[in-house]
């Protein structure tokens, strides 16, 4: 199992990250050129067949056995205001995921995913990050590390999503210390907030980034001054995963977010990671640009819970039933020119 030690364990490990296989791309680029349609007819769906095959190391990649994780955190932010519901909504949306009843159970078992969800101390919410650093280093090691261990058994793809009221806030927060721009590109209306909730979410951004600003050098202490622990696990999934040369499905905005602070400092990071979708939380187009990655689907889904995520798994499925199933010229006996 990969685990963090210390902050600058963390931030090497962003640095020499394993690539795809060549050799098994190179063959799967060949072969959909042998299958019977014309070149780049299925579009995208030849993409992700051959960006699994990159990331299994095999030709002909597989969806045996995937895995759908979701991160549950709460924030010490929520006192200030910033959603529209109370922090203890957060272990209640846990409950009703373990009895099965969330729209991630029923896309799981729809999307063929086995379905893990972890809470990071949710009797413990982070500090108010317009006060003093959202986690201890200690804190935040622990929630990468947290991370990295829920991954270390997935095989063919792991689908990452999140559980934490409050954490839309975070996540713009993130984003700001990542890529610049102003509060009110980054704030949208989370679980529904209005326009006044709007403006007290832009505030608190603002005093975050602002009362922490000298500090934000580095991804780590982007993640522990302005993050959450759900967040920071996502971030020590996508790197664990990395590390392992486990393919990636990233959701939405705040997913997205987790990983803005790595995606900032190394863009290569994402080398390894497919978005499922564009969510209809403003800033997440916004941040898919950033980080120069395409998505996948445009539902207006806003949910989270890994649930766009979850989603486009199916197209994975799709991509790589016609990749291996489809016939070549040769075989049909169909003149490829």
């Amino acid at each position: 199992m990969t685990a963090f030690a210390t902050p600058a364990g963390f931030l090497a490990a962003l640095r020499g990250l394993p690539q795809a296989d060549a050799a098994a791309r190179s063959a799967a680029i060949a072969r959909q050129g042998e299958l019977t349609k014309p070149p780049g007819s299925l579009g995208r769906l030849e993409d992700i067949a051959v960006f699994m095959a990159g990331w299994q190391g095999n030709p002909l990649p597989r969806l045996d056995r995937g895995s759908a994780v979701v991160f549950a955190g709460n924030h010490g932010i929520v006192a200030r205001g910033v959603s529209a519901f109370p922090a203890s909504v957060t272990a209640q949306m846990v409950s009703n995921f373990e009895a099965g009843g969330a729209a991630i159970n029923a896309l799981s078992r729809a999307a063929g995913l086995e379905l893990k969800i972890v809470s990071v101390d949710l009797d413990r919410p982070t500090a108010d990050f317009t006060q003093a650093p959202a986690m201890s280093e200690d804190e935040c090691l622990a929630a990468l590390n947290a991370g990295a261990a829920a991954v270390a058994d997935v095989p063919d793809l792991v689908v990452l999503g999140e559980m934490g009221i409050g954490n839309s806030t975070t996540a713009a927060a993130l984003c700001l210390a990542s890529f610049g721009g102003s509060a009110s590109d980054w704030v949208g209306p989370g679980t529904g907030v209005d326009g006044e909730g709007i403006a007290r979410k832009i505030a608190v951004v603002e005093a975050g980034v602002a009362l922490h600003r000298d500090a934000l050098t580095t991804p780590f202490e982007i993640l522990r001054r302005l993050g959450g622990r759900e967040l920071a696990a996502i971030a020590g999934a996508v790197v664990a995963a990395r590390l392992a040369g486990l393919p990636v499905m990233l959701d939405g905005f705040i997913c997205c977010a987790a990983i803005a602070p790595l995606a900032a400092a190394c863009p290569d990071i994402l080398a390894h990671c497919l978005a499922g979708h564009v969510s209809a939380e403003p800033g997440h187009r916004l941040l898919l640009e950033r980080m120069g990655i395409e998505p996948l689907l445009s539902l207006g889904m806003r949910l989270g819970e890994g649930s766009g995520a979850a989603t486009a798994t199916l197209l994975v499925r799709a991509a790589l039933a016609v990749h291996a199933e489809m016939a070549t010229f040769a075989e049909a006996g169909v003149s490829a020119a």
